[in-house]
């Protein structure tokens, strides 16, 4: 573990860009940036399309470290590169900024309330590729529906038994137990969440360190009693479906709690924009969702 890129994510003031949309979700990401369907004819064309939107948000002289502490990547962007550099080198080399990587397979049917992760096959093999790749954290998503004690408690276990794996390949593990923002009882389960991270994080030995990236709660504050638990090095908070403005309005309310935002950070970026539209656009953005985030 490089102990820099630690001490930035454990005191740096900014938040961290998720640019990791996968898979399922890539069409809605590039159509979300103005690329329809019927650009692309295959996989590899989409994922040379959603590469390039990627690079131009990385490149952009918005994206820098002054307001952005880290940048969460898909396994096929850790693998491309952006001027002849592998992602994750041009991130902390030219930017400045610590690279992180999502390593869930997605989610698996609702059960009790709850869709936890699919397995991931060869997972060791993918974190010593990640370090070889200069790769400092992962990331991995679960969701939570309703509050549904037994299937909140298998959500924070499966986490945190793969969150171990992941430290023991030297790497610091981003869990994600989303609470489903729609949900009803969103706060009666984020009660029962609580609990049950408390409950792993002191099983964890001295010396394991990971991040939680939760949802906004629904009670102001509700997470700070677990910003000052030792194991912890970030606590982070996804968008989660809001408005880049509502997600800023709710996050700006939690203090100490930084932004991890995927769509909220690329709203209103298109592939049309001319270099000046784009750079200015995305400078908005990362400037609003970082007052948010150091509130």
């Amino acid at each position: 573990m490089n102990q820099l890129q630690m001490d930035l994510i454990h005191t740096g003031k900014g938040f961290i860009a998720a640019l990791d949309q996968s898979g399922g979700s890539t069409p809605k990401a590039l159509l979300q940036y103005g690329i329809k369907e019927d650009s692309y004819s295959n996989e590899e064309e989409m994922f040379n399309l959603v590469h390039d939107m990627r690079t131009r948000i990385i490149t952009s002289p918005a994206f820098t470290s002054e307001y952005i502490l880290g940048a969460i990547l898909f396994e096929n962007t850790m693998d491309r590169t952006i001027h002849d550099e592998f992602t994750a080198d041009y991130l902390w080399e030219k930017k400045g900024i610590v690279p992180f990587l999502k390593v869930d397979k997605g989610l698996a049917a609702i059960e009790n309330g709850v869709q936890l992760m699919k397995p991931i096959p060869d997972l060791d093999n993918l974190l010593k590729h990640a370090a070889q790749k200069n790769i400092f954290g992962t990331k991995m998503r679960s969701v939570i529906k309703d509050a549904n004690s037994e299937g909140i408690k298998d959500v924070v276990a499966q986490q945190f038994e793969i969150g171990k794996q992941i430290i023991e390949a030297g790497l610091v593990p981003i869990i994600e137990p989303e609470v489903d923002i729609h949900s009803p009882d969103k706060e009666e389960s984020e009660k029962i969440l609580k609990e049950e991270l408390l409950n792993q994080l002191s099983g964890l030995r001295q010396d394991e360190k990971i991040m939680l990236k939760l949802s906004i709660p629904t009670a102001e504050n509700f997470y700070s009693d677990l910003m000052g638990e030792p194991h912890i090095a970030r606590i982070v908070a996804l968008s989660g479906g809001y408005s880049q403005t509502e997600a800023n309005e709710k996050l700006a309310r939690n203090q100490g709690l930084i932004a991890s935002f995927s769509r909220a950070l690329s709203q209103g970026l298109t592939a049309q924009q001319t270099e000046e539209e784009f750079d200015a656009m995305l400078s908005s953005s990362i400037k609003a969702i970082f007052a948010a985030s150091i509130s």
